[in-house]
């Protein structure tokens, strides 16, 4: 029988992943003890990362009439599904690496 992961640690891993930058720092540094919770964290920072360079791109998109609008906005709703997937995924009780950011989150030590 799988362990059940304690609603406390839901709760934890979903803010880390909604809050982004903030709640991976209230994961680290009120429940770093938390595996559950940090593996959310992790990906939540990536995601971070990753909507930093995606603004950084628009802006230099934005010199490209139309195509670079497009590339821009395309970006935004990927990033967004895979924002709303970890919410989904942090509520579910299991370790399930978010597409695409997982595979960089894991690299992270805390």
């Amino acid at each position: 029988m799988a362990k059940q992961v304690e609603s406390d640690s839901k709760v934890f891993a979903w803010l880390a992943v909604f809050l982004g930058i903030i709640g991976f720092l209230i994961v680290l540094l009120a429940k770093k003890d938390d595996k559950y919770a940090m593996f959310y964290a992790k990906q939540s920072l990536v995601l971070f990362i990753a909507a930093i360079i995606v603004w950084v791109v628009g802006i230099i998109l934005m010199f490209i009439p139309i195509i670079g609008l497009i590339i821009y906005w395309v970006l935004s709703v990927i990033l967004l599904v895979l924002w709303l997937m970890g919410w989904i995924f942090a509520l579910s009780g299991k370790e399930k690496p978010i597409p695409i950011v997982g595979k960089y989150a894991e690299m992270f030590k805390f």
